[in-house]
């Protein structure tokens, strides 16, 4: 299935290109890489006793699992298909969040 146009209950869906979604990805990794260096260096090498840093660090480190899991897609041309539905997620949700698995509906249903 093609990453740039997909038809949908007779509508064209616009979608990102794979070279496009590769450079989000890479972006938001960079980024979480950034924020998880960030939260190592306020701890000043001291123990990760402080709950915020710890809940901070976990949040992160799932987010780069998901974005790990967003390549996968891409790899095996899944990406921007949603995990719940079947439909295609529309471009404005994979802009905002490029590693996204569902659409809103599904996301907002799977709580």
């Amino acid at each position: 299935m093609s990453l740039n146009s997909t038809a949908h209950a007779g509508s064209t869906v616009e979608r990102l290109s794979v070279p496009e979604a590769r450079h989000r990805l890479e972006h938001e990794r960079s980024a979480r890489l950034d924020q998880l260096q960030a939260v190592d260096e306020a701890s000043g090498g001291a123990p990760q006793t402080d709950d915020l840093r710890v809940v901070q660090r976990g949040a992160i480190e799932q987010a780069l699992k998901e974005i790990d899991a967003a390549f996968g897609r891409l790899e095996q041309g899944t990406y921007g298909i949603c995990q719940g539905c079947g439909r295609s997620i529309p471009m404005e949700r994979l802009e905002i969040l490029p590693y996204a698995r569902c659409c809103v509906p599904c996301r907002q249903r799977a709580g």
